[in-house]
C-alpha cells in the first residue's frame, strides 16, 4: 500500500508530503531528557509522539536511523547562559559525582520509557561523550566569523549572523523582539549584544564539570550538543528533528544557526514539535514545581492523583489528543482514556472467541478493508492518532454485535479484522495487553465460563430454572455480563 504521508513542518507552519532524503531511508533527531531528575508526564509525552513515528515510518517500509540524545552537561538553570549546571547542582546537593548522578536519571528515564512501550532510539548519545566534535562545531564558527571568543568563553555572534542569513525563521521572531525579551544575564559583560550565546563557557573555579580546550578549561553550551551529534550520525542533513514545543525557542531557533554558520547550509528538513502537558492550563515542568512523575502516576502517590495508572493508560491518555493539541492533565480525563483502553483491548480478546460463518455472512472482507483504508488516512495526515483511533472504537461496535450474535462475519473477515485491531493497537500505537501476557490463563478462564454457560443451557432445556438462574446471578456477581440470544448465550468481563 502506498503512503502519502504528511506532516506538519513547524518551519514553514503547514502540513508537508514527506519526501526523505534518501529514498526509503530516514534520519530522525529527537532532543532527550536532561537527566537530573526523574521523568514526568511533560517528559512522556515528546517519548510517546516521536515513538509513534518511529513505529509508523518503518511499519510503512522505511529503514529509520533515530537518534535521541541525553543531555549530562551543559544545561544549565536560566536561559541556558546563566546559573549553575543542573546536573552539577544536583550532584553538589546530594555529594554525588555529577555522572553518577546522570547514570542514575538516565537508567529510571529508560526504565519508565520501556514500561510507556516507548521503543529504544537506534542510537542514544550522550553530550559528555561528544566533547570533541562540540569542539570541532565552535571552532568552524569561528573560523566562519559568526563567533568570537571573550574571556575564555566563545558566543555566537547573533547580530552578524543575521546580517548574512536571518534569525528566527523557525519561531518567527526577528531580532528585535528577541533583543527587546532578553534580560540582564550572568556575564552578559562578556557579550558583544545581549541575544548573542554561549558556544563555550569558561569553567568558574566552583564548577566541577569541565573539560580542556583552546580557549579555556570549560564546557559547551547547551544548544551545541544536537548540533553537533545530528551531524555526526545523521550527516550535514537529515530529514526530521523532533521536540517539545518549548525548544521552538531559543534551542531550535540556535541549532539552525549554528549548522547554517558551521557549514553554510540548514541541517534539517522538516521541524516537528509536539504541544505541552498542562496542569490547570498552565505548563507541566520541574522550573514550575508542579509535574508529577511517571512513577507517582503508576503508584498513585501523588495529592493530585485520585488512583494509580497504568502505564499503558498513560499512553493511551496521549494518543488520544493530537502531538500538535494542548492535553491538560485531570483524574477524569485519565479514568476515561483507561475506558477507552479496556474497551479496544476487550474488543481485540473478543476477536478472539468469535466464530465466523459462511458466505451469507452480514460483515465481509470489505469492512475491514475500508476500516483498515480509514486508519492509514488518519495516521498518514499528520500523524492523526484520536482520528485513527475513533475508527478503532466504532469497529468495536461491530466486534459487540457479532459477539452477542447480531451479526456475522465469513472466516476471511475476521482474520482480516482481527488484523487491522493488532497492526494499529500494538505495532503503530504501540499498545501494550496489561493482563501480563498469559495467553494460557486466558484461554483456560474463558474455557471455564462456557463450560458454566453450557451447563445452565442444560439446565434450562430440562427445565430447572432453578440452576439456570443460579449460574447467571453467580456470574454477574463476579462481573460477567450474560447476554440470551436466539443462537445461545453470550458473555463479557465487565470489570
Amino acid at each position: 500500500m502506498e503512503h502519502a504521508l504528511f506532516i506538519y513542518n513547524t518551519l514553514s507552519r503547514r502540513k508537508e508530503l514527506f519526501k526523505p532524503l534518501h529514498e526509503g531511508r530516514v534520519g530522525m533527531y529527537v532532543c532527550g531528557p536532561t537527566v537530573y531528575g526523574d521523568a514526568h508526564l511533560g517528559h512522556a509525552r515528546p517519548a510517546v509522539t516521536f515513538d509513534l513515528l518511529f513505529r509508523y515510518l518503518q511499519h510503512i517500509g522505511y529503514k529509520v536511523r533515530y537518534v535521541r540524545n541525553i543531555t549530562d552537561v551543559g544545561h544549565l538553570e536560566h536561559d541556558a547562559d546563566e546559573g549553575e549546571d543542573k546536573i552539577a547542582k544536583k550532584a553538589r546537593l546530594e555529594q554525588l559525582e555529577p555522572m553518577e548522578v546522570a547514570q542514575y536519571y538516565t537508567n529510571r528515564f529508560n526504565a519508565a520509557m520501556a514500561r510507556l512501550g516507548v521503543l529504544p532510539p537506534s542510537i542514544e548519545p550522550h553530550a559528555t561523550g561528544h566533547i570533541i566534535e562540540q569542539q570541532e562545531l565552535v571552532q568552524q564558527i569561528l573560523d566562519n566569523g559568526y563567533a568570537y571568543e571573550s574571556n575564555g568563553s566563545v558566543y555566537f555572534d547573533v547580530v552578524k549572523y543575521n546580517q548574512d542569513h536571518k534569525y528566527g525563521i523557525l519561531s518567527g521572531r526577528n531580532l528585535e523582539d528577541v533583543h527587546d525579551a532578553s534580560r540582564e544575564l550572568d556575564g552578559v559583560g562578556e557579550k558583544k549584544n545581549q541575544v548573542d550565546f554561549a558556544l563555550w563557557k569558561k569553567a568558574q573555579p566552583e564548577h566541577i564539570m569541565r573539560w580542556p580546550s583552546p580557549w579555556s578549561q570549560g564546557f559547551p553550551g547547551w544548544h551545541c550538543e544536537c548540533t553537533a551529534m545530528g551531524r555526526k550520525y545523521l550527516g550535514e542533513e537529515f530529514d526530521i528533528h523532533g521536540g517539545g514545543m518549548d525548544l521552538v525557542f531559543p534551542h531550535h531557533e540556535c541549532e539552525i544557526a549554528q549548522a547554517v554558520a558551521s557549514q553554510g547550509h540548514p541541517m534539517v528538513k522538516y521541524w516537528m514539535h509536539n504541544n505541552m502537558i498542562t496542569i490547570a492550563g498552565k505548563k507541566m515542568g520541574k522550573s514550575y514545581n508542579n509535574f508529577i512523575t511517571l512513577d507517582q502516576f503508576f503508584t498513585g502517590d501523588h495529592p493530585l492523583l485520585e488512583q494509580a495508572y497504568t502505564p499503558m493508560t498513560i499512553r493511551f491518555f496521549l494518543l488520544q489528543a493530537h502531538y500538535r493539541s494542548t492535553v491538560d492533565f485531570g483524574n477524569d480525563a485519565l479514568q476515561a482514556a483507561k475506558k477507552g483502553l479496556d474497551r479496544l483491548m476487550d474488543a481485540v480478546k473478543q476477536l478472539e472467541r468469535i466464530e465466523p460463518v459462511g458466505k451469507k455472512a452480514t460483515i465481509g472482507i470489505e469492512y475491514a478493508q475500508e476500516l483498515e483504508k480509514k486508519c492509514y488516512e488518519a495516521m498518514d495526515d499528520d500523524l492523526n492518532s484520536p482520528i485513527c483511533i475513533s475508527h478503532l472504537f466504532d469497529a468495536c461496535r461491530i466486534v459487540n454485535s457479532l459477539v452477542d450474535r447480531k451479526e456475522t462475519i465469513t472466516a476471511e473477515a475476521l482474520e482480516a479484522l482481527t488484523k487491522v485491531f493488532h497492526t494499529f493497537c500494538f505495532d503503530i500505537l504501540g499498545l501494550q495487553r496489561e493482563d501480563n501476557g498469559n495467553a494460557e490463563r486466558e484461554a483456560a478462564f474463558g474455557a471455564a465460563v462456557d463450560l458454566l454457560l453450557d451447563l445452565r443451557a442444560q439446565a434450562k432445556a430440562a427445565k430447572d430454572w432453578a440452576t439456570s438462574d443460579k449460574i447467571r446471578n453467580a456470574l454477574a456477581e463476579l462481573g460477567f455480563l450474560v447476554k440470551d440470544t436466539k443462537d445461545g448465550a453470550t458473555w463479557k468481563l465487565c470489570k
